[in-house]
């Protein structure tokens, strides 16, 4: 085994523990390399700055979820930023798509005054989309944007199925209390 798996595994055990000065060291050792990759995946540096301290923030809650395997510890924290720049970008993507959809709010042949008013909803969609918790607002893009069924989402959250229906009918039910203000 090598010093720096050593390091990396002995890290994580204590900010399973709650150690800030471990987290810190973490952060100094593995963000530049994670810093890269959420900025491959997003190609853009707030956005990516953004992801990186999310995954940080889900390795502070889930460190004591790290298990001594015979995968690299890196491997690990390297999965979480992945997923974490992925997941940003799909929101990403997924405001966009609202934008995309906005010709469903009008008719065909519909003119300017139409069209104004469809962006105009598409941006209230928006912001009540962005008053909902950020797990409950990815959950409802996914499965009435992208299409990602229940079983989907629950394999996604690690949730169970129940929970999945739980999130989308109280998520459509701020939405459309939001909407109707």
């Amino acid at each position: 085994m090598t010093d720096d798996r050593q390091e990396l595994e002995r890290m994580l055990g204590r900010i399973a523990l709650g150690d800030r000065q471990a987290f810190s060291e973490l952060f100094d050792h593995a963000g530049p390399k994670l810093f890269g990759l959420c900025l491959r995946v997003l190609k853009d540096r707030a956005e990516a700055q953004d992801a990186l301290q999310d995954s940080f923030v889900k390795v502070w809650r889930h460190a004591d979820r790290f298990e001594v395997s015979d995968h690299h510890p890196m491997s690990w924290l390297i999965t979480i930023a992945r997923n974490t720049a992925i997941d940003r970008l799909r929101a990403l993507k997924a405001h966009e798509d609202i934008d995309d959809h906005t010709h469903h709010l009008t008719g065909r042949g519909a003119g300017p005054e139409a069209a104004a008013i469809a962006r105009s909803e598409a941006a209230r969609i928006r912001a009540c989309l962005a008053e909902l918790p950020e797990d409950r607002r990815n959950a409802v893009q996914r499965a009435y944007l992208e299409g990602d069924s229940y079983a989907d989402l629950a394999d996604r959250y690690g949730i169970p199925l129940n929970t999945v229906r739980t999130w989308l009918r109280r998520g459509l039910m701020a939405l459309r209390e939001c909407m109707s203000r």
